[in-house]
């Protein structure tokens, strides 16, 4: 097959104008606007509310491009569109050839008739999704809620059109994200050429996986101009089976080709910590008798994965079993890495994604409000060993039930879940976000008030269109196109069966998402109460830090409720809900600077506390999913790394968390209860050490325990009353310090403290010693310490991105710490830039 990349030599205008200037595809209208200087950064201070005006704008695409005879006389000439954004018309040398309204789905038609030797012109013109959006919404009759469509903020008042259009949801807005309805070719464009036959998809069915024998069957989907035979080789550049090669007779048209493979003692696919995500490079060549050839290479991992859901003692389990091995899943959230998706670089997924390992996560969720991503996540997930719980593209909202509108959603369906299927990765398909709760169809509850916008009729109606995309369309498509990947039909929900409601106080079985923590007020002691069989969405607000907040605001804006500070707060409840939360636990800053940095302390505690919760109660609960691991643009949210991918002292504190061996001790009243969690294959013996310390280091009493940890659950090892360690304690000048000693192992440790940190007597001005040295191999590495507590220690490097192997502790007096650095700069000039905060800054 030969292929013509179209991607070039793009001009762009308002349609009707007449006024062509350069364009970039992939791309959007918004970023070519940009790229010219005919707008403003979107992102600055309040600039977004200046661009509403795009998206009720028509716009126009077009390109010449030259063929010669030589690519004309193929049989076959397609023009493929990887994504067209999303209401377009496609014109050929003045021939309409394709009309879209889905963002999700790949389009190709079939050109050689309207292609000409020499010059030929391809016009893409785009209507507004918002106008389109509104005549969509009056055809269907009734308007449907979308509690995150920013529909006042894009001047459009109450018509919350999102829900009518196959369109990433937000795009319109949410409660993290701007409203930037973006037009435009945003994935590639090519056309494919060929003559007698070609592959046309490829699916390795893993059948069945062990590790003793991996049972395969290549499904190979051709396509030829007449019958005949097709050769067929199947071979491995790693040699670990014997290569197959057969004779096929093949009709005219599209056939399957079936040929199973079988690999003796098969290297498996792990998840990040429990083993090495082991690829396998397969060859596919397949010719004619004529001697036309193509090849196909596909890059998999073998594994068997799914989603056990089991009777037990306290309900039904929820847990992910890979290889026969039953995963606590350690992870967060996912949204896309930017309003503007085709900024988005290869460069950035793999950050993004290699900071999730680093943090020890095994999971990522990508969320049912953004877009089926890019086969590179994919690939690098399958690299790097992330598990994906992947949501259907519906989220917080009810969708229209007619019948373009289903089938729509289900050839999205179908394509998404074939293009997805080979990799490792993907673990779970489901059907939406939150929806199934909001709705509450099936419960006397109505939690927004959504039942109350109806009349009787047209609930009915709702409800259909509800069970026919969850219940009927996504599991039918799903069954027989994923090659054995489970369906959950909505997160959270108590079973697969549509009337299992799920609320906050569902903690028995299914998946859940508790909100009590920020939306409720609840403390973060009662995460330790609310633990359900897998959390997948639970988290807490911060800020990003000060010299990201710079990049988008200057000095007047630098208070958390002026106008641009709450235009980059997207929960109306946030930047005060923040400063509530804070005063609660510690003494709220008047240095704006300062209460940046505090926000992010009281994100990482928060968001501590949860995950020790759900790991302590391993093995009823099998997962911990912060929301949310990343954000789409400058903002102040529930996300770990800011837009720019720095960390935030969440992302170190989440890195802790997930370690693989991990104490989590709980101090009520005078009782200690030590539980220490293992994700390990093996039981091992350690040393239990617990001791208290003053704030200035003075050593006070002791116990030393041998403990036995057992595998993957969790322990507790010990219960015990701390009076006599704590009695001639003054409470808010102490902590206790546990730690876990085991042969040939670092030792690890962590701190409980017995007031709050707006109680306790810290040092003013403390002294912090710190010292450079290079190190073969390892970097530049930093030593600090202090004679003194310091609460909350984290390390900046003003304008550069900066890793650090742990940062956002508490240094423990006469105990220094030594960190690696990961960074460009040289020793001088990390020397001479770098800074720190603390709890006393």
């Amino acid at each position: 097959m030969l292929t013509i990349n179209l991607n070039t030599d793009w001009e762009f205008s308002q349609a009707a104008l007449n006024e062509w200037r350069p364009a970039c595809i992939p791309g959007t209208v918004h970023t070519d606007l940009l790229a010219l200087g005919l707008i403003e950064d979107p992102f600055y201070r309040t600039n977004e509310k200046d661009q509403q005006w795009i998206d009720k704008t028509d716009w126009e695409y077009r390109k010449s491009f030259r063929l010669e005879t030589s690519v004309l006389d193929h049989k076959s000439i397609e023009l493929c569109f990887q994504g067209l954004d999303t209401y377009a018309f496609v014109f050929l040398n003045d021939h309409l050839i394709l009309k879209t309204e889905n963002m999700f789905r790949q389009w190709s038609e079939n050109v050689k008739p309207y292609l000409q030797e020499g010059d030929n012109q391809l016009i893409v013109y785009f209507q507004s999704p918002v106008r389109r959006g509104m005549s969509e919404q009056k055809a269907y009759g009734m308007r449907l809620p979308a509690v995150n469509d920013q529909s006042g903020n894009g001047g459009v008042g109450p018509n919350k059109v999102s829900v009518f259009t196959r369109k990433a949801g937000y795009h319109y807005g949410w409660d993290w994200g701007p409203r930037f309805v973006t037009s435009g070719i945003w994935r590639p464009v090519e056309l494919k050429v060929w003559n007698d036959f070609r592959i046309k998809d490829l699916f390795i069915h893993q059948e069945r996986i062990s590790g003793e024998k991996a049972l395969l069957n290549f499904q190979l989907n051709v396509e030829r101009y007449g019958s005949g035979s097709l050769f067929v080789v199947i071979d491995s550049l790693s040699e670990e089976f014997t290569p197959f090669s057969g004779s096929f007779d093949v009709a005219c048209g599209e056939q399957t080709l079936s040929v199973p493979i079988t690999i003796n003692n098969p290297r498996l696919w792990w998840c990040n910590g429990h083993g090495a995500p082991e690829m396998y490079d397969f060859r596919v060549i397949v010719s004619d008798a004529s001697g036309h050839q193509e090849t196909r290479k596909l890059r998999i991992g073998l594994r068997s994965i799914k989603l056990v859901r089991e009777p037990d003692a306290d309900g039904e389990s929820f847990c992910f079993e890979l290889n026969g091995r039953k995963i606590f899943a350690k992870g967060a959230n996912y949204i896309p890495n930017d309003v503007f998706l085709p900024r988005v670089t290869v460069a950035d997924y793999r950050k993004v994604l290699a900071d999730a390992v680093a943090a020890n996560m095994n999971m990522i969720r990508v969320w049912g409000g953004g877009i089926y991503e890019n086969d590179i996540f994919y690939e690098l997930c399958d690299e790097m060993g992330i598990m994906v719980w992947q949501d259907f593209m519906f989220a917080c909202s009810l969708y229209p039930g007619n019948e373009e509108f289903l089938d729509n959603v289900r050839q999205e369906a179908v394509e998404n879940v074939i293009r997805l299927r080979n990799h490792a990765s993907i673990a779970l398909w489901c059907g939406n976000n939150e929806i199934h709760t909001m709705w509450a169809w099936h419960s006397d509850q109505d939690p927004l008030g959504w039942k109350g916008m109806f009349s009787y009729e047209q609930r009915s109606k709702v409800n259909q269109a509800y069970e026919d995309l969850f219940h009927d369309i996504l599991p039918e498509v799903v069954t027989k196109y994923a090659g054995g990947i489970d369906y959950w039909p909505s997160s959270p929900q108590a079973g697969c069966a549509v009337d299992q409601f799920a609320d906050a106080a569902t903690l028995e079985s299914g998946d859940q998402h508790y909100w009590g923590v920020w939306h409720g007020l609840h403390p973060f002691s009662d995460f330790d109460q609310n633990v359900g069989r897998f959390m997948s969405e639970y988290g807490f607000q911060s800020f990003p830090e000060f010299e990201s907040v710079k990049r988008y605001t200057i000095a007047e804006d630098w208070d958390i409720e002026s106008e641009v500070m709450a235009a980059h707060q997207r929960s109306g409840i946030g930047n005060l809900r923040i400063k509530e939360y804070m005063a609660r636990e510690y003494l709220v800053p008047d240095d704006f600077e300062q209460f940046l940095f505090m926000s992010q302390v009281l994100q990482a505690q928060g968001i501590k506390r949860g995950i020790e919760a759900h790991r302590r109660n391993m093995p009823r609960c099998m997962g911990s999913l912060y929301w949310q691991l990343n954000d789409c643009w400058p903002v102040a949210s529930w996300a770990g790394t800011d837009y720019y991918r720095k960390w935030k002292a969440l992302h170190y504190a989440a890195r802790r968390a997930f370690e693989p061996v991990l104490i989590a001790p709980v101090l009520k009243d005078q009782k200690l209860s030590v539980f220490i969690v293992s994700d390990l294959q093996e039981a091992f013996v350690g040393t239990l050490k617990v001791k208290t310390m003053n704030f200035s280091g003075k050593k006070g009493s002791s116990l030393h325990q041998r403990v036995t940890v057992n595998p993957n659950t969790s322990n507790n090892v010990l219960e015990t009353d701390i009076q006599a360690l704590t009695k001639r304690l003054n409470r808010k000048e102490s902590f206790l310090q546990l730690s876990l000693e085991r042969e040939g192992n670092e030792k690890i440790s962590t701190i409980l403290y017995f007031v709050t940190p707006k109680e306790m007597k810290l040092t003013e001005n403390p002294k912090i010693k710190t010292s450079f040295y290079e190190a073969e191999n390892k970097g530049i590495m930093l030593k600090v310490e202090s004679d003194s507590l310091i609460k909350d220690l984290m390390f900046f490097v003003p304008d550069e991105n900066v890793l650090f192997s742990d940062n956002c502790f508490d240094l423990i007096p006469g105990e220094p710490r030594v960190l690696f650095i990961e960074t460009t700069l040289q020793l001088k000039n990390l020397q001479k830039h770098l800074v720190w905060r603390h709890l006393k800054s």
